[in-house]
């Protein structure tokens, strides 16, 4: 079980940081669509919330 969280935490930091990263190089374009970068940046809070998720999780498991 840890380790199947532990790279669930990990698949959900790097999908986080590519959506990041997109929506960073959405925003930073002149010629850029706003609406792709909000939704990006939407789903980046939504990647961030279940990893945090599966974090605590992985600390409850692994403290028990």
């Amino acid at each position: 079980m840890k380790t199947l969280l532990s790279i669930l935490v990990v698949l959900g930091l790097l999908g986080t940081l590519g959506v990041l990263f997109a929506g960073m190089l959405g925003l930073a374009r002149t010629d850029g669509n706003g609406e792709r970068s909000n939704a990006l940046m939407r789903w980046r809070v939504l990647l961030q919330g279940i990893t945090l998720i599966l974090f605590v999780l992985l600390l409850l498991v692994s403290r028990g």
